[in-house]
């Protein structure tokens, strides 16, 4: 399971003219399921994420974890995160779960993400969908559920 966040001042999805989540900062977290991901990869994901020191405090350093800042959270579902791109000029997407999975997971996560008691703002899962970012810093972080064994 793949999440790119980007700490924001405030962002919006919208799909079909209608804006269905809206935060006024915090993270939006893009999330892409793989076929292999399960509901551990969620769990890991949802606590990394709201744990994740890249707030700054006082002295402008790294200090401060969206739980800290109660900060509030825009999921938005991105499936192009598992994009293989190392052959040919057409991504390939093989890796990626099927829609049936990737959004039980993708909601499983959301609920995760919920019991934290942050605000949690989503778009709608497999919609065509416009994102407004607003990006703080910037600041973007790739995260990967694979990588926990290296840490």
């Amino acid at each position: 399971m793949r999440a790119l966040l980007q700490r924001v001042i405030k962002s919006s999805v919208t799909v079909e003219d209608k804006v269905v989540g809206e935060i006024a900062g915090g993270l939006v977290v893009l999330l892409g399921v793989a076929d292999e991901d399960c509901e551990n990869d969620a769990e890991y994901l949802a606590d990394k994420i709201v744990n994740l020191r890249i707030f700054s405090d006082d002295q402008s350093k790294f200090n401060l974890s969206t739980l800290k800042v109660n900060g509030e959270l825009l999921v938005i579902s991105q499936f192009t995160l598992l994009a293989d791109t190392r052959k040919g000029r057409r991504p390939s997407f093989t890796s990626a779960a099927p829609p049936e999975k990737a959004e039980t997971l993708y909601n499983y996560f959301i609920m995760r993400l919920k019991q934290t008691g942050l605000k949690v703002e989503t778009g709608e899962f497999g919609a065509h969908m416009m994102v407004e970012i607003l990006n703080d810093g910037p600041v973007t972080i790739m995260l990967d559920s694979v990588d926990r064994a290296a840490v």
